[in-house]
């Protein structure tokens, strides 16, 4: 089987890509990334397999490059992205450029040269807007930021490649968790990082504003389970627990208890969203028994000191 992964260089990517090389199922992994948030965590161990492991520098942009390396694909995950916050707006252009028309391009080159592929599409709950979402309900997304914007336009694309063969495409809560090519703007990471390290906490906001989240564990999981026999196709929620960030606060204060709170405009409602877990994904998206603060400190423990 000939699986290609872009993003795959990327904080979930590279974490995905390391459980794929150990399927057995799989003869060729092809990763492909343009490598431009400088992660190289990928490339340090431990050891993929270079036998059947290949890594294309590529951006999703390069149509002649997609229909090279996707020519036979059986299975491609489609993970390259500009990703930010999920109610990030500056580099509205590169959200256009990577998340939209990079995503168009990834189809034309499905459509041309893997056409039994089957394809997974990491989208974002940020698509949702404000307030409660749920890829179940008939409740049309509303993006509140051109991030979510660009995913959403993205799931066009995709959806019209779904036509005609296997496409699933999972709207992903905020990731947290250690991963070898970390992201220290995701929120969680971010706290546990400042808590650690500087002894301070800065929130923004009242606190009060809740987001969907899901550990890099199960995201992960649920991606490698997908290549396994299955009908799954159509869109669902990635999610494991939506949290306000007074509650994340509170679960850092059992590792780190004297940590210090900083406010800044703590008078702002800042734009919140809940989306719930979806029950539709049972037995491919792994049930974690953890708590916030078990993550947390294990989180904190793979720090070098």
């Amino acid at each position: 089987m000939k699986v290609v992964v872009t993003g795959g260089a990327g904080y979930i990517g590279a974490e995905l890509c390391a459980a794929l090389a150990k399927d057995e199922r799989i003869s060729e992994l092809v990763i492909y990334d343009l490598l431009d948030r400088g992660h190289f965590g990928l490339f340090m161990g431990p050891k993929l397999g270079k036998a059947k492991v290949r890594f294309v520098q590529g951006d999703v942009l390069d149509s002649r490059r997609l229909l090279q390396e996707l020519a036979g694909s059986d299975m491609v995950y489609h993970l390259a992205a500009k990703v930010t916050t999920p109610f990030a707006d500056a580099g509205h252009n590169q959200f256009e450029q990577v998340n939209h028309w990079g995503t168009a391009e990834v189809v034309y080159a499905i459509e041309d040269v893997a056409p039994k592929a089957r394809v997974v599409y990491l989208s974002s709950a940020s698509v949702y807007g404000q307030g409660t979402g749920s890829a179940q309900s008939k409740i049309k997304p509303s993006p509140r930021s051109a991030y979510g914007h660009s995913k959403l336009r993205g799931e066009a694309h995709m959806e019209r490649l779904g036509d005609h063969q296997q496409v699933c495409i999972l709207r992903s809560a905020n990731v947290h968790g250690h991963g070898r090519c970390m992201r220290y703007d995701a929120v969680i990471n971010r706290f546990v990082f400042q808590a650690h390290f500087q002894g301070r906490i800065t929130v923004r906001g009242s606190g009060e504003q809740r987001r969907p989240f899901i550990h890099l564990d199960a995201a992960v999981g649920a991606l490698a389970a997908l290549l396994g026999p299955n009908g799954l196709s159509g869109t669902f929620d990635l999610v494991e627990q939506d949290w306000s960030v007074v509650e994340i606060v509170e679960a850092l204060r059992g590792p780190y208890p004297e940590t210090e709170l900083l406010f800044i405009d703590q008078h702002l409602d800042l734009l919140g969203m809940q989306v719930q877990r979806d029950e539709r994904l049972a037995g491919i998206q792994p049930l974690r028994t953890a708590t916030l603060e078990e993550d947390l400190r294990a989180l904190g423990g793979n720090f070098a000191w």
